[in-house]
């Protein structure tokens, strides 16, 4: 396994923090407070810089590079906005990422470069009301007419769900808890029957818009559908392994902001004549939120070079995102404990870390469910 830091790599973390402290600090808790998602943000600064296609080929407009650079992206946004984040984590992994792996070529030049440049922002809907983790229990529905697929249902819980131009949707065309009875789908914004719904308002994560997506009678032709007719829940599942790496990275970035923003108030704040960085009691919750960020991103690096080379990587990427996940939250509970009073006080960043970070253990597939898929996957 070899993921050691290159130069190239060195130089992508540059750019994107630069760009991020300049686009992205000064902005986030007015972003934060008014649950405002910047989609300016997305399209004249993260499209053109590559961060919404990185891992898109160059061929269809993207940067054409690897996990490891996608994951060090990830890292430097959610390090100081897990909102943003979250974003361009959806963007990537999700909408852009089902066409990539499942899209004819016909279907990769007509959305990637659209996607990859900022253009267009994507949505991936797969979850309802009533199935979130019992995906095969669906209600939403796609019905052959003709050349055209009717769409009718409601997805829940959908990244970009009201700000999106175009959503991978995935939709019951069988049967009932039939695995090959769902199908994926694109669907432009504009399409007469699909609207965006109820925007949630969520404790973490506020500026990464969460809505429902609604469709009545939606309509789409044919050569819209992703892949074969029945295939959308396996597509879907194997979209879910990358996107638990995009999640994984997510929770790194914001524990190394939580542990950044602890490290320099523990030198700065004194108690007892001194800094409390020189107590014990202080100095081991650091050491401790450091060695869990360090095995998380282990972890994380070995699921990311195994995605890399193509290999099946369903545990890894589990492994990666259920423990990652829990990191995020203990370092950034640590964070405000060695805050004291102030880090319960948004004049300090670690509030926003503690309510993001919460997101993780759910989003994507909970803790309980990779737990779940971590031992199905010893006892194989």
């Amino acid at each position: 396994m070899e993921f050691s830091t290159t130069e190239n790599r060195q130089m992508i973390v540059q750019a994107v923090r630069d760009l991020v402290e300049r686009e992205v600090r000064p902005n986030l808790m007015e972003w934060d407070e008014s649950q405002h998602m910047p989609i300016d943000l997305f399209k004249k600064h993260f499209g053109p810089s590559g961060m919404l296609g990185v891992l898109v080929p160059e061929e269809y407009g993207g940067a054409g590079l690897g996990y490891h650079e996608y994951v060090d992206t990830i890292v430097e946004v959610a390090r100081v906005c897990g909102s943003i984040g979250l974003s361009v984590a959806a963007h990537n992994s999700l909408c852009t990422g089902h066409i990539m792996y499942f899209g004819n070529e016909e279907q990769k030049k007509r959305w990637l470069p659209k996607l990859a440049s900022g253009e267009w922002l994507g949505a991936w809907a797969l979850t309802e009301a009533g199935t979130g983790s019992d995906a095969m229990r669906m209600a939403t529905t796609a019905k052959k007419e003709g050349k055209e697929w009717v769409l009718n249902g409601t997805k829940n819980w959908i990244t970009h769900g009201i700000s999106s131009d175009a959503v991978v949707v995935i939709a019951r065309t069988g049967e009932l808890l039939d695995s090959k009875g769902m199908t994926a789908f694109v669907v432009e914004r504009g399409t007469p029957g699909l609207k965006g719904g109820k925007k949630e308002n969520k404790l973490g994560m506020r500026a990464s818009e969460t809505a429902e997506v609604i469709f009545e009678n939606c309509r789409i032709p044919e050569e819209n559908v992703l892949g074969e007719v029945g295939q959308g829940f396996q597509q879907a599942m194997k979209v879910l392994d990358g996107g638990r790496i995009s999640i994984a990275a997510l929770s790194l970035g914001i524990a190394k902001g939580a542990l950044d923003a602890s490290v320099a108030y523990s030198k700065e704040r004194h108690q007892f004549g001194k800094p409390i960085s020189d107590f014990q009691a202080i100095s081991f919750k650091l050491a401790d939120m450091a060695t869990r960020i360090e095995a998380s991103e282990l972890l994380i690096r070995q699921a990311s070079d195994m995605k890399n080379k193509g290999q099946r990587m369903t545990k890894e990427s589990a492994m990666a995102k259920y423990y990652a996940s829990e990191v995020s939250v203990y370092a950034s509970t640590e964070a405000v404990q060695i805050f004291g009073g102030y880090g319960y006080t948004k004049d300090y960043p670690v509030e926003k870390f503690y309510r993001d970070s919460k997101l993780c253990t759910i989003g994507e597939g909970t803790s309980e469910i990779q737990k779940l898929v971590i031992s199905r996957e010893v006892l194989r």
